[in-house]
């Protein structure tokens, strides 16, 4: 890219000599094949890109790395199981191969031809978990990773046949830019469930969802972002040569206000994100998500919220684990069975999310919770969801709703019927904030001189906990500055308990609430 737009010879030796480098490797490492999908993709773009500069020499090393490192070794079983991939590795390793057919398909038109019609018909697999409202089951930072591939792919596949075969007409797919606009706090912050990230970032790949939908809207966080760090970011991401193409028609000078205070999506992963104001940066977010713990990348989060307000993040997720920090130390993280050691690691498990524990058990890795109930009345929107698949054999049932009220404070209400044996319910909430307890009832967040009132009414009893975000295990990272906040309470046995937790951000003020479960 840099070649094409300067004309400058050092740019092109460069690049040259990085992708002779690279085809010199004795393969792409396809044991784990998004690193082929990805050096394929590389080598193509770079091959086509600077095909008229490029020595015979040169080309022909390129052509046989492609064919011989990318393209028969996705045919190969011990590696290609990407090919049914539900999720992100389909999107990445499909588009890649994709790529390198496009380039060299003079040379192996049979080979290109089988690639890139099998990927038209396996990239359909995980486009089809955008249903039906535009969510991304693995979270916002693999939303980044799979569907900026999966844009990729589209873009070319569209470009050099002319259609992209009805796959961005598959439901759900061109909605998922709104998942990522809505998905961010008023002060940039990604509800970051999930194995993702807490801070937001520049997405090139919005500007193909706006090329294709024209709403200016899903871009408005975009323009944000790009005056915060947008140039610095530009320098350091792949794709922006693409977001200058896709976005060639939009205008950042004027972000188009988003019409809608709140969104929710079912799907995998049921999600629902809930604000106060687009154009306040205190204004009051409150997201929550539902689900499986099951999901690929997924936690046991199940009933999870994210809470910020008077621009704190109070409530919050701690997001993803450093992967080779407990690959190395030999943590089964991969296994997601009920037993696996993957839920013993400290930001994995119910323990330490916004959610809901009962006897210290973890959520069931089966169950699967829904969107059962949305308003997005402007002062009072909630959603509700029956939580009791996450929670079988500890408790009858479990409903929780969270509601925005007035646009001004948020309430979390749990309605628990639990079984003849003792059940001791704990309700938990990971804050940045100091916290301390003021009354029988009530906590006080303070952070950055600001302040949060956690009210609790319908147990006859709480036992408040205040404790650092640490764990026991050695592999897990130390979480500096956090706290596991909340408290237990004992329930009652075989009845259906309410219990209702006010968050109310500045003061302590009585607040009418009417029940949504």
């Amino acid at each position: 890219y840099a070649y094409r737009m300067t004309g400058k010879n050092e740019f092109l030796k460069r690049a040259e000599s990085e992708m002779l480098k690279a085809a010199s490797f004795s393969d792409w490492n396809p044991s784990h094949f998004l690193d082929v999908g990805e050096m394929t993709m590389a080598l193509a773009i770079g091959y086509d890109w600077l095909y008229p500069q490029l020595s015979v020499q040169t080309k022909k090393e390129i052509e046989n790395a492609i064919v011989e490192k990318g393209l028969r070794p996705s045919f190969d079983e011990r590696y290609n199981w990407f090919v049914n991939a539900v999720h992100n590795w389909s999107q990445v390793c499909h588009a890649g191969v994709t790529y390198g057919a496009l380039a060299i398909w003079e040379k192996e038109p049979e080979l290109s031809r089988t690639v890139i019609n099998r990927a038209i018909d396996k990239i359909s697999i995980p486009m089809g978990h955008y249903a039906p409202d535009g969510a991304y089951p693995e979270g916002v930072g693999y939303w980044d990773y799979g569907t900026s591939f999966n844009a990729m792919f589209l873009s070319a596949i569209e470009k050099a046949f002319g259609t992209d075969y009805g796959l961005s007409e598959l439901p759900g797919f061109l909605k998922t830019g709104e998942y990522i606009l809505h998905v961010v706090t008023p002060n940039l912050k990604n509800f970051a469930y999930s194995d993702n990230g807490g801070n937001a970032f520049l997405a090139p790949t919005m500007f193909w969802f706006y090329d294709k939908t024209k709403d200016a809207s899903i871009l408005y966080n975009q323009v944000q972002l790009y005056k915060k760090d947008g140039q610095k970011r530009i320098k350091k991401n792949r794709l922006a040569p693409a977001m200058l193409i896709w976005g060639a028609s939009a205008s950042l000078a004027n972000p188009q206000k988003p019409a809608r205070l709140s969104w929710m999506a079912q799907g995998d992963n049921p999600v629902c994100f809930m604000r106060s104001s687009w154009n306040d940066s205190s204004a009051v977010y409150v997201g929550m998500k539902m689900g499986s713990p099951s999901v690929n990348h997924g936690h046991m989060d199940v009933g999870s919220f994210l809470l910020e307000a008077d621009g704190v993040l109070w409530g919050m997720d701690m997001g993803g684990e450093e992967y080779n920090r407990l690959e190395t130390r030999g943590v089964d993280l991969w296994n997601s069975r009920q037993n696996s050691q993957r839920w013993d690691v400290y930001r994995y498990n119910n323990f330490a999310h916004n959610t809901l524990s009962f006897n210290h058990k973890y959520q069931d890795v089966k169950g699967k919770a829904q969107i059962d109930g949305y308003s997005d009345q402007e002062n009072n929107m909630y959603v509700i969801s029956d939580l009791t698949p996450v929670y079988k054999d500890q408790v009858k049932s479990a409903k929780r709703a969270v509601s925005l009220v007035n646009k001004e404070y948020v309430v979390v209400e749990d309605l628990i019927e639990a079984t003849k044996r003792f059940t001791m319910m704990t309700w938990t909430m990971v804050t940045p904030a100091s916290a301390k307890i003021v009354a029988d009832n009530v906590m006080l967040l303070e952070k950055d001189g600001k302040r949060l009132y956690i009210k609790v009414e319908g147990p006859k009893k709480v036992r408040w906990h205040i404790s650092p975000a640490q764990s026991e295990f050695s592999y897990d990272s130390p979480n500096p500055g956090i706290s596991i906040i909340g408290f237990d309470t004992d329930l009652e046995l075989s009845v259906k308990q309410s219990i209702r937790v006010f968050l109310l951000p500045g003061e302590n003020k009585n607040v009418t609430y009417k029940s949504v479960l």
